[in-house]
């Protein structure tokens, strides 16, 4: 992935102007896990909306696997960039069947898996993926996934993220986006959400950029971690830079670089 001097402004030229990304640059090597972290209205949901087509960049340019998809309409580029939200909901068909949902993951990157009607060796395909999980999911491929939890919040979002993330394991996307992911589960179910999304990435070597308010797991997740602030990357730390690095570290930097505290409470609260 490369982004070359991107910009974005809102409401430009009127007295609710902001500047959302300021000429940003950044460079994805082939498999390579970033963790992005910041403040609110540091850009990093823009950056991710600017990549996945839901707005178009004023300036710059987005080129991935060496094609410019810069003005590549929103629903071309999901057969390329693969994204599992905050709310899983958003993520599947909540109305659709296990088997459908993952039959129109096949359908979404150009395959024709996708039909009416489900036969055996498609459903056994979808099974032997599921099993892998071991949460019995291949037992309920035709239960709607808006009914899986039985009205229990957590447990339908672990289930909806499973099925979100082992889509990549199937169809796999060129770049997969992580926004915030795990923020609505309580820290069991994140943990789980976390060993499988780490498994998923490494096993297929997807080139992932994940958004978390944590900065103890943005600094040992992935190979390595941008933080953002108004509109801009103010540092990007390697994997080998990180290792000698925590938190308090991480905040002494930023504030040698901006001459400001840091002042998110949900993030500093999460790594108490």
């Amino acid at each position: 992935l490369e982004i070359k001097n991107v910009s974005k402004t809102f409401a430009k030229d009127t007295v609710n102007e902001h500047k959302a990304l300021n000429n940003i640059n950044l460079t994805l090597n082939d498999g390579e896990f970033v963790t992005i972290v910041g403040s609110n209205g540091a850009g990093k949901s823009t950056l991710f909306n600017m990549i996945c087509g839901t707005f178009e960049q004023d300036s710059g340019s987005i080129i991935l696997d060496g094609k410019d998809i810069s003005f590549m309409p929103e629903h071309k580029r999901a057969r390329l960039v693969g994204t599992v939200f905050q709310d899983p909901m958003k993520g599947t068909a909540p109305n659709m069947t296990i088997e459908e949902n993952l039959a129109l993951a096949y359908s979404r990157a150009g395959s024709s898996f996708f039909s009416q009607a489900i036969g055996k060796k498609k459903r056994e395909y979808f099974q032997e993926h599921l099993a892998r999980f071991d949460m019995g999911l291949e037992d309920r491929m035709k239960t709607k996934i808006g009914l899986l939890s039985g009205g229990q919040r957590q447990a339908a979002s672990l289930l909806m993220a499973t099925i979100t993330l082992l889509m990549c394991t199937i169809v796999t996307p060129k770049l997969l986006l992580l926004d915030e992911h795990t923020a609505a589960l309580d820290p069991v179910t994140a943990d789980k959400v976390m060993k499988i999304t780490n498994n998923i990435v490494k096993e297929n070597n997807i080139t992932t950029m994940m958004i978390t308010h944590n900065m103890s797991q943005a600094l040992v997740t992935g190979t390595r971690t941008i933080m953002m602030d108004s509109g801009k990357i103010i540092i990007d730390l390697d994997s080998e830079t990180r290792k000698e690095m925590n938190v308090s570290d991480l905040l002494k930097l930023y504030r040698e670089r901006e001459m400001k505290d840091f002042d998110n409470d949900r993030m500093l609260l999460q790594n108490d």
